[in-house]
Order: structure tokens, then C-alpha cells, then sequence
């Protein structure tokens, strides 16, 4: 390549970021949202996280270009919410099939329902950008430092969505990781906050090398070092799992577990005419040879569609297909029997061999709008799932402790989303030994959300350095070791049962099952001190 080419080809990288810069208008607006859209295929199923690069430095070229002044932090506002909503439509657009379920009472919210969550959540985003733009403003930020400015107020942002409002930390960036267990083993140390915060830094650190100022020996180096980050972590990673008992081999001998995924689909889930026959489905299931060995039956959120705690003949129904000294765990609602018109749970109820409930837990952390109505007397809405009611919220998390079992942690459907709020209050109970999610993906058919939702339970396995274990109606149901490898799944869409033991504990606590959500605030203040080194030496 001669002198002139060489120069043509340095030049049309500050080209492309001038352009994008220089966008206003509509065109700003559809381009942030494309460059969000792109980001949104790096997450489950699809994994193409080498998109982020072109997404995330696209987008950080056009909020270089946003001037100075007033008119300057609106403008990467409104890039920041743009590039929020076209990445929040393309990785949630799923939710939008929950309405279709009952079509007819609910299918018109749809396109309202995805473009309303899309555009708040977007929120998020444009305070991410608005914050990176006033820091480039104020402390004269510039190239490796504004990039890490950028990733401290992405990590800021995410945190605020996992706790306003109730919280919603659904494709927090780090999930882009979930498709292998090594990736995600700094998750132990930082949780999935380390991986979101590294990932954002590699996406966008080639963005500094537009200018040719950046393209010293120096500079190439630093890029390629925070580039590099994400290659850093898998390979301590694999250096972990290279120390860790062979997948499979560590569980507990006196546990056998039977999974039971009946995948019968939501339309059909709580018709009158269908309960009894869906109840015999999975009680087959859970009859197939093999279950006299077995300990604990694990049936999925409300495989029960009968109010369990006040059927005493169902109970002792259930009983026969429980093994001597076993117990059968299921979801079903519940109520107060004496009051039966009050207050409903989605709850969790394990049985045992002669039909009676030991132990009980209610859903803690309900879905706005899935099991109850936030607002309902002002918006006039209904619920999506069966029956007139709001759920109610259970009283806490908490730690349940069946005979010949170790103590585990419950959690119902979208409460395994949540880093560091997946066990009760140290003090509170013994720690649990393992995690039990029951849930119900049959709303959101053959698309992205059960496999978000399964990344999410394999995050939190390796956080708490405890094994996981699934049981989906329809979705993903798994045996999830402590360091996030899947010991057996039963795929979405498909009907069967996991025969497998339970998965040890990790020998040693992690330090983020020790810390928890405060290495979210060391990672940030650590951030925040390396932009400061960085703007005086890079």
C-alpha cells in the first residue's frame, strides 16, 4: 500500500465518526436507534457480540458530536434515549406475545405495551449519555478517559433500572457472555456488573482511535488493552473452571432430583376445561420408571392451577405420586382460607408423601402488570394472567428447609433476574445451599425470552457460587451447577423430565455471595478513580 492510500485509509475512520457527529434531526434519532438495534442481537439467543464493536462505537462517535452548550446535552439525551429504545424494542419486543395469549382482551395493548416499555427503559440510556456528555464538558475528558466515563454511566444507568420503580434488570449487557461458562466466571468476584462494565469499555475503546492523535505506539496499546478485557476475563475464567470439580462429578448422592416440564401452552393452561387433564400430564411425568428413587419432584410456577392449600382430597391426590420419604415441590396460587376472597399469592408449596404442605413460600417480587396492575383504579387496566385479583406480595424472601435436603433459596419466575437479591437477609436463616426457580415462559412462545431468562439463572449461579435448579411449564429447565455449567436442560418447546442429582455448593463462598451489590459501588468508585488517571497520563 503506497503513502497516499495508507493516508486515505487512516482518514476514513475520522470521516465516519464526523458524519455520524454531524447528524441531526430524524436522522440522529434513527441512527442511535439502529446502532441499539445492533447492540440487541450481542444478547441471548443470537450472541453476535462482535456487533457491539460497529454498535457501541457508532454511537459514541455521535455523542462526540453533540455540541457544547444547553442544546449540546439535550442533543445526547435524545441519542443516549434512541439508541436505548431500539435496543430495548429489539431485545424485548417478546414481551409483546404475552398479549396475544388472550388476543382478544389484550392483543390491541401489544404494539403499545413494547413500544411504552422500550421508550422508558430508554430512559436509562439518555441519562447514560447526558452524564458522559457533562463529563466531557466540565472535566475536559477526552479519548481512553471519556470511554471509561462512558462505562461508569452505563454501569450507573443499569444500576437505576435494577432498582427504580421496583427494578428490571432484564439483558443487563454482561448477559451477552451466557453462551459459555467461562466468560462468566468473573461474575463470581463482581457480579454481573464487572461483565457489563468491561464489555461496554472493549465495545466502544477503538471509537479514540478516529482521531490520529490516538494512533501513537501508546495509544494503539492502551486500545487494544481495554479491547482485550473481555479475552482477559474468559481466560481467567477457563483457569477457574480448570480448578473446579469436573462438571457433574460434585453433588449431593442423597438427593436425587426429577424435573418435570410439561410445556402445556398459556392458552390452554387455565381453561376449566383443561386443568384436570394438565394436572394428570405432569403427574405422568412424574410417574415414569425410575421415580421410586427418587427424592424431591420438582413441578414448575403454578403447575397446580387449583388452590392447593385449601383442596385437602387434591392433596392427598398428589400424595400417591410422591416416593416414600420424598416430597413434591410445586407452584400454585394460594389463599387465606379464612379468607378466601382476600388476598392471593403466587406461591410455592412442597408436599410430602402423605398430602400434607411443610413448607410454604409466596412470590416476593411480582411483575407490574403480569400479576398485578400498578395504578389500576387510574389506568383501567386488567392484568394479563387468569383471574380478577392482583396477586399480593409475599413477606420476603426466605430459606426453606425440608428433612434430607440442604436448605435453598425460592424463587418464582423473574425474581432469579435480580443480582444480589436472590437469598434472604444474612442473619435472617442459615444460607441456602442451592437455588430453586420455578417459572413459566409458556407466555412468551418460541422466542428470545426464555433464553434471556436462562442466562439470567446461570448468572446467578455463578454470583452466588450455588447451583441452580429450573423448573420451566414451558421454557428452558436445567441443572445448573455452581459455576454456571449446565449439568441438563430440557429445551424450549419440549415436553420430558431431568433425572439428575443435586450440585454441590461452591467449596469456597464467592466474594460477590459475601458482598453482594457493594462491588457494584467498589467498581464504580475504582472506575471513576482510573478516569481520573487516565485524563492526566493517556
Amino acid at each position: 500500500m503506497t503513502g497516499a492510500h495508507k493516508a486515505v485509509a487512516a482518514a476514513r475512520p475520522l470521516r465516519v465518526a464526523l458524519v455520524l457527529g454531524s447528524l441531526t434531526g430524524w436522522r440522529r434519532l434513527l441512527a442511535a436507534a439502529f446502532f441499539g438495534a445492533l447492540a440487541a442481537a450481542a444478547l441471548p439467543p443470537l450472541y453476535l457480540f462482535p456487533l457491539l464493536l460497529p454498535a457501541f462505537v457508532g454511537v459514541f462517535w455521535m455523542l462526540e458530536g453533540a455540541s457544547a452548550g444547553h442544546s449540546g446535552g439535550r442533543q445526547a439525551a435524545l441519542t443516549g434515549w434512541a439508541f436505548g429504545t431500539g435496543h430495548f424494542a429489539a431485545g424485548l419486543y417478546w414481551v409483546g406475545i404475552a398479549f396475544l395469549v388472550d388476543a382478544e382482551r389484550f392483543g390491541w395493548a401489544m404494539p403499545f405495551a413494547v413500544a411504552g416499555l422500550a421508550a422508558g427503559l430508554a430512559l436509562f440510556p439518555a441519562l447514560t449519555f447526558w452524564f458522559t456528555w457533562l463529563a466531557r464538558q466540565r472535566l475536559r475528558l477526552a479519548g481512553p478517559a471519556l470511554v471509561l466515563a462512558f462505562a461508569a454511566a452505563w454501569l450507573i444507568g443499569e444500576g437505576l433500572r435494577a432498582w427504580i420503580l421496583t427494578g428490571f434488570p432484564w439483558n443487563l449487557l454482561g448477559t451477552v457472555w451466557a453462551f459459555a461458562p467461562a466468560p462468566l466466571q468473573l461474575a463470581a468476584y463482581g457480579g454481573v456488573w464487572l461483565l457489563s462494565l468491561i464489555t461496554v469499555i472493549a465495545a466502544t475503546a477503538p471509537a479514540v482511535l478516529a482521531d490520529p492523535a490516538r494512533r501513537s505506539p501508546r495509544g494503539l496499546a492502551v486500545v487494544a488493552l481495554l479491547v482485550l478485557l473481555p479475552a482477559l476475563a474468559w481466560g481467567f475464567g477457563a483457569w477457574r473452571l480448570a480448578a473446579a470439580p469436573a462438571r457433574g462429578s460434585d453433588v449431593v448422592a442423597e438427593v436425587r432430583l426429577r424435573l418435570v416440564q410439561p410445556s402445556i401452552p398459556q392458552a390452554l393452561k387455565w381453561r376449566a376445561d383443561r386443568k384436570a387433564a394438565n394436572l394428570r400430564l405432569q403427574a405422568e411425568l412424574s410417574l415414569a420408571p425410575g421415580y421410586e428413587d427418587r427424592t424431591l419432584i420438582i413441578w414448575p410456577e403454578t403447575a397446580v392451577p387449583y388452590l392447593l392449600a385449601a383442596e385437602p382430597r387434591l392433596r392427598e391426590e398428589l400424595a400417591d405420586i410422591v416416593p416414600p420419604g420424598a416430597f413434591l415441590v410445586s407452584g400454585a396460587p394460594r389463599v387465606d382460607p379464612a379468607d378466601p376472597q382476600g388476598k392471593i399469592w403466587n406461591a410455592l408449596h412442597a408436599l410430602d408423601g402423605q398430602g400434607a404442605i411443610v413448607a410454604t413460600y409466596d412470590k416476593t417480587h411480582l411483575v407490574p402488570f403480569g400479576e398485578y396492575t400498578p395504578l389500576r383504579s387510574l389506568l383501567g387496566l386488567a392484568k394479563l394472567t387468569a383471574g380478577s385479583r392482583d396477586f399480593s406480595a409475599g413477606e420476603g424472601l426466605k430459606t426453606l428447609t425440608l428433612p434430607g435436603l440442604p436448605a435453598f433459596s425460592p424463587l418464582i419466575c423473574y425474581e432469579i433476574i435480580f443480582p444480589g437479591a436472590v437469598k434472604a437477609a444474612a442473619g435472617t436463616a442459615a444460607p441456602p445451599r442451592w437455588l430453586l426457580n420455578l417459572t413459566n415462559d409458556a407466555w412468551f412462545g418460541d422466542s428470545s425470552g426464555p433464553y434471556q431468562h436462562f442466562a439470567a439463572a446461570r448468572l446467578r449461579a455463578v454470583e452466588e457460587g450455588l447451583p441452580v435448579i429450573r423448573a420451566a411449564n414451558n421454557g428452558i429447565s436445567a441443572v445448573i451447577d455452581s459455576y454456571g455449567r449446565v449439568i441438563d436442560r430440557i429445551n424450549l418447546n419440549d415436553r420430558g423430565i431431568i433425572d439428575a442429582y443435586l450440585p454441590e455448593a461452591a467449596t469456597e463462598r464467592t466474594p460477590y455471595s459475601y458482598a453482594g451489590n457493594i462491588l457494584y459501588l467498589i467498581e464504580l468508585l475504582f472506575t471513576t478513580c482510573v478516569i481520573f488517571v487516565a485524563r492526566r497520563f493517556i
